[in-house]
């Protein structure tokens, strides 16, 4: 078993409800690998060395080897470059970054300073996915229909960064569906067309639909709504040749014809941080671009729709 000294020191960047409600659980959890600190203007923690921001820390704090970003994703590429700069290894929350074309200098940087990137997809750690992905690579899919609905005012309660340019709007979500999607089907899709509804006082998208179709033309189809209320809906389903899989909760449930073959508490961040400290050790990185690039592409063929403006009450 690694003793403590031998833990990666980590320090979370931007102490929002996700880094306190997933990361900082799962590193506790995690071997290999400590919290040592918290970078955020806004937020500490308890027992937690903390500074106000990451620059801070980093001058501050030498014996900091990693950092895990988790702050909005318009400000993280910055912070990537000036943590790999330092000699820190870097963990980015999903999405990894708001553009598609600043991941590649980074992953480049990390290389040639021999320190790892990861950007992370949590939902690919979903227990249903795995068992999904090895199903679906030994059957003919007929088609695959997406349907991803959550209450925004749950799960960014008064974060206007969403709703600006690069803060994604209703594919902060929606991308991860898509990370599934990359992760679990056989061959490359591709968007056809989009419909984008964004709310008359914001930059960034409230619903979507948007079309897909493989390299052999097998339609794909994904409905995305933040203004979903009661249930949260999480669902893919594909239509194969020997039936129907459906994941379910986000990839916590799996099944076929309706017969449950996966149903496991949730773990993903525990995973993801499991990943991190293998990759550290490895010396490698995993920075996959592909579920940002799906979403470059619907704002790209996406026809935006103006409809009511959004109010966070």
């Amino acid at each position: 078993m690694t003793t403590p000294t031998d833990d990666i020191r980590l320090a979370i960047v931007g102490l929002g409800k996700i880094a306190r409600d997933q990361h900082v659980p799962a590193i506790a959890e995690t071997e290999g690998i400590r919290l040592a600190a918290v970078a955020s203007r806004n937020a500490e923690l308890d027992g937690v060395a903390h500074y106000a921001t990451m620059d801070e820390m980093l001058e501050a704090a030498p014996d900091i080897e990693a950092v895990a970003l988790c702050t909005p994703p318009q400000v993280r590429r910055a912070q990537a470059a000036l943590a790999l700069k330092a000699g820190k290894h870097v963990l980015l929350e999903k999405p990894p970054g708001a553009t598609v074309a600043e991941l590649a200098p980074l992953a480049s940087a990390a290389r040639d300073a021999g320190l790892t990137l990861f950007a992370t997809w949590h939902s690919r750690f979903a227990p249903g996915v795995e068992p999904a992905r090895a199903f679906l690579a030994e059957r003919t899919i007929r088609s695959v229909e997406v349907e991803w609905k959550e209450d925004v005012r749950v799960w960014h309660p008064g974060q206007r960064w969403i709703w600006e340019p690069g803060g994604l709007g209703v594919f902060d979500p929606g991308i991860n569906a898509l990370s599934i999607l990359t992760y679990v089907l056989p061959r490359p899709f591709f968007v056809t067309s989009a419909t984008l509804d964004f709310p008359e006082n914001c930059a960034a998208p409230i619903a979507a639909e948007i079309a897909f179709e493989d390299t052999e033309g097998v339609h794909i189809t994904a409905a995305l709504d933040f203004l979903q209320t009661g249930p949260q809906t999480w669902d893919i389903r594909v239509a194969t040749d020997t039936g129907t899989l459906t994941l379910s909760s986000g990839g916590a449930k799996l099944f076929h014809d309706g017969e449950p073959l996966v149903e496991a508490p949730e773990a993903e961040y525990r995973s993801i941080y499991r990943r991190f400290v293998a990759l550290v050790s490895a010396g490698a990185s995993d920075v996959d671009v592909t579920p940002l690039q799906h979403v470059a592409d619907a704002f790209m063929l996406g026809r935006r729709r103006t409809v009511d403006p959004f109010e966070d009450a």
